[in-house]
């Protein structure tokens, strides 16, 4: 197939472009920058250059690929997320999500796409009630105040990427990414946290993390594209963990001390509510839907063992 993929020099993006193109997929890559556009053409892709707001020349540019497919992995993180300035932080990643998924997806139906694939995240459930989040759960919908744009952001793009009978639309909540190029990662921003013990264990440790790696999630990708109903699907590892489980073996994997414990009433006051939110009521998502429609299964079944062969 024909595959336009926005957002290739991301951390998922990256893996993705290679498993497409190793699939013998012709992949066409959107870069704002020229050298990224070189780069990605040494690697086998086909660059276009353009800015996902820029709706004139994004539709001219889809237009000329004919995309069978339409892969949107746009995101603008920051290498270090401050929970008391996330809102700020995220702002950008929130416009992509929104006007950005708007403008590439009616973009995307003028080009003649047959399916569009489209980035969300598996930890935007509501915190309520006990055991894994289904697709069918509902997301959070009274949010911290630091919180509520990404819920938004990322309500308005699963409605618009599986909102038209006109282009089939496949959302993938991805869990947290580990692996190369990630905060957890050995040189990430979250390793060094870690390694300075800025990263305490809040209250009883009770949010759980749903994590993925960046090959586990571009493999879900390619499975979506050559398998995928249109539908809602959670990419995410067989073992969702509680912080006080999984933190101090990530600890232990980094050679770090211990993380300490921090009552609850001391991390609202230091790090807001975001980082209460992440850190004590999260709930962890399930993927029995995406082992048995796409029929994908992780590689790295568990971050137990990842942790420690890639950190």
């Amino acid at each position: 197939m024909k595959v336009f993929v926005a957002g290739a020099t991301g951390v998922i993006g990256r893996p993705l472009t290679a498993r497409l193109l190793a699939a013998n997929h012709e992949v066409i890559t959107m870069t704002r920058s020229e050298k990224r556009a070189t780069d990605l053409q040494q690697r086998g892709a086909t660059p276009v250059i353009c800015d996902v707001f820029d709706r004139r020349n994004l539709r001219r540019c889809l237009e000329a690929a004919r995309p069978d497919v339409v892969v949107h992995q746009l995101t603008a993180l920051p290498k270090r997320i401050d929970p008391r300035k996330v809102k700020k932080q995220l702002a950008q990643t929130n416009r992509l999500r929104t006007e950005g998924t708007r403008n590439l997806f009616e973009a995307s139906l003028v080009a003649g796409a047959k399916q569009f694939i489209a980035q969300s995240i598996a930890f935007a459930y509501s915190p309520d009630g006990e055991g894994l989040k289904t697709e069918d759960c509902a997301l959070y919908e009274r949010p911290p105040t630091s919180f509520d744009d990404v819920i938004h952001a990322i309500r308005s793009l699963e409605e618009t990427a599986v909102g038209s009978a006109d282009l089939a639309g496949v959302v993938l909540r991805y869990g947290f990414f580990y692996g190369p190029g990630t905060v957890y990662a050995s040189d990430g921003s979250f390793a060094e946290d870690v390694r300075h013990s800025r990263v305490p264990i809040v209250g009883n440790g009770t949010g759980v993390f749903s994590f993925v790696h960046v090959e586990d999630a571009a493999a879900a990708t390619v499975a979506a594209l050559e398998y995928g109903e249109p539908g809602i699907y959670n990419i995410v590892d067989d073992e969702p963990a509680q912080v006080a489980e999984w933190l101090p073996l990530y600890a232990e994997a980094l050679r770090a001390r211990r993380p300490k414990r921090v009552p609850r009433w001391m991390a609202r006051l230091l790090a807001g509510p975001y980082a209460i939110y992440l850190m004590c009521e999260q709930r962890g998502a399930a993927n029995a839907k995406a082992k048995r429609l796409l029929g994908w299964s992780p590689q790295y079944s568990t971050w137990r063992s990842a942790f420690n062969e890639k950190i």
